[in-house]
């Protein structure tokens, strides 16, 4: 079994302009939500739970989900205030003990979810991060990797125009979050407070570079770039 904890409890505020009424998974695109396209997708490759990490007008999306989606289970974890993405991700993991995806509910990659189970394992990993090619300075987190793909450096590379960054996919051990003290319902960047508390652990990453299709709905011209690179994939 593999679980998928989406990260859907942002404001969306970069998107506002573009979608004003809806949270931002939940944003159309061809008449369907973004967030069908991201679940179809991770079904397919055999996802076969999903827990949703929500706040923003969290009802949207649970009306039209429901409890499960095309057979497959959901379960809500609430942000009754704003947690941030790690505090969400630390609040929708706490009662889970094997290696878990963890998803933007913003962004679309193509990922093989076999292979990166596969080099999850191989590597002993802690967390493992799908990567992409970018020439976009500033936008992605970069990152430098060994030989062996294991992280080295998170931080460099984002004012370069050609790096290896951060696809917003991941797999986890769920022990490497009890490797830092942090404090379930806290407010937590992932960038910002949540990696480099595990590097100061101890934590092992490694990043596995992907080239599937990739985009991120965070600003209104990716937004409405994303119906092109959707139907092209044909979910």
């Amino acid at each position: 079994m593999t679980t998928a904890i989406i990260l859907a409890g942002g404001l969306g505020t970069r998107l506002r302009s573009a979608v004003p009424d809806l949270p931002k998974p939940m944003a159309h695109i061809q008449g369907k939500p973004f967030l069908v396209y991201l679940m179809d997708y991770w079904i397919r490759q055999g996802v076969s739970q999903f827990i949703l990490s929500v706040g923003y007008q969290r009802k949207v999306i649970m009306d039209y989900f429901g409890e499960n989606y095309r057979d497959i289970p959901i379960t809500y974890v609430i942000e009754e205030e704003p947690l941030g993405t790690g505090g969400g991700l630390l609040l929708a993991s706490m009662n889970l003990n094997e290696p878990f995806l963890v998803l933007n509910g913003d962004t679309f990659f193509e990922v093989d979810l076999t292979l990166l189970l596969q080099f999850h394992a191989e590597q002993k990993s802690d967390w493992t991060f799908s990567l992409f090619h970018t020439n976009e300075v500033g936008r992605y987190m970069g990152m430098d990797l060994a030989a062996d793909g294991r992280i080295i450096n998170f931080k460099s590379g984002t004012s370069q125009p050609s790096r290896l960054a951060n696809g917003g996919v991941y797999l986890l051990n769920p022990l490497v979050l009890r490797k830092a003290s942090f404090v379930n319902g806290s407010k937590l960047s992932l960038e910002d407070d949540m990696l480099p508390s595990l590097v100061d652990a101890g934590s092992v990453f490694y990043g596995l570079e992907s080239t599937g299709r990739f985009i991120d709905i965070g600003i209104p011209d990716d937004y409405f770039r994303a119906g092109d690179i959707l139907s092209h994939y044909g979910v």
